[in-house]
């Protein structure tokens, strides 16, 4: 790619500078996805900032106790909600894992018809963070302590989606596309959940 201009799917940046900072953050996606996210194009200009944030996203997951499970409902009911077609991809093909194809479709449509008393709870949780915060009201954290989480953990859990709609905000606002790779890795019911965002990219790169 060339050093001035970004693949027209990497977004609106150009190409950031070459740094073992951006090589570090392909190769971890080459060595997770087996391909570099055009996102990452974009994070590849602020390559320690993308550390600190997900550094911290993860002690905020630690605070709360949160398993795979919580942080795949949390993620996906808050990129459902910003519209977000990078994260409702990957982290609805995650949650559909543990809950199921259906019922992971549903949590990004808003639908937590198939969830339980817990993970409703946070799905509800993570929407409000997501759309409208200022419309919290106690009666939702106390359905997040009547699910089993402590003040603590509430902290945490709000925290780590509060990051999790910045680094969302950052990837769409900046144009970049999602991977083909991605799409064609979630299940079918996720793919068309989310019929929004950007469009697809045709196909990711090892370069």
């Amino acid at each position: 790619m060339d050093a001035e201009t970004a693949a027209p799917d990497a977004g609106f940046l150009r190409a950031a500078p070459s740094s073992p900072g951006a090589e570090r953050l392909a190769a971890g996606d080459r060595e997770q996805m087996g391909f570099v996210m055009n996102l990452t194009r974009s994070w590849s200009h602020l390559p320690d900032e993308h550390d600190a944030l997900f550094d911290l996203m993860g002690r905020a997951a630690d605070a709360a106790g949160l398993d795979r499970r919580a942080r795949g409902v949390l993620v996906a009911a808050a990129a459902g909600v910003l519209r977000d077609p990078h994260c409702s991809l990957a982290w609805g093909a995650r949650l559909a894992e543990e809950i199921g194809d259906e019922a992971a479709a549903g949590v990004l449509a808003g639908d937590d018809a198939r969830l339980g008393s817990r993970d409703a709870a946070l799905a509800g949780w993570a929407r409000l963070v997501a759309s409208d915060p200022n419309s919290t009201r106690e009666d939702d954290v106390q359905r997040l302590r009547d699910a089993g989480f402590d003040d603590r953990e509430i902290a945490g859990l709000t925290l780590y989606t509060a990051l999790r709609v910045a680094f969302s905000t950052v990837n769409d606002a900046l144009g970049a596309r999602p991977d083909r790779p991605l799409r064609d890795a979630a299940p079918a019911a996720v793919r068309a959940a989310v019929d929004y965002g950007r469009p697809v990219a045709e196909g990711g790169s090892t370069a």
